[in-house]
């Protein structure tokens, strides 16, 4: 699994970015985001994730609040 930071999140478009130990940007969207009830993150916060090629690059894949 990887590791990052939340760049930054729209809860209100449900995707955000996280900045990646490995210097990239993983695009990340809510449905992807482990855990029950409201799935959102916050800019700033730890997070683990599988990097998978999405149709745009880079995009997280189970990602875990750390």
């Amino acid at each position: 699994m990887a590791s990052g930071t939340v760049k930054w999140f729209d809860n209100q478009k449900g995707y955000g970015f996280i900045a990646a130990e490995s210097g990239e940007d993983v695009f990340v969207h809510h449905s992807e985001i482990q855990g029950e009830g409201y799935k959102s993150l916050n800019e700033g916060q730890a997070v683990e994730f599988e990097i998978a090629a999405g149709p745009k690059g880079a995009q997280a894949k189970n990602v875990v609040k750390a």
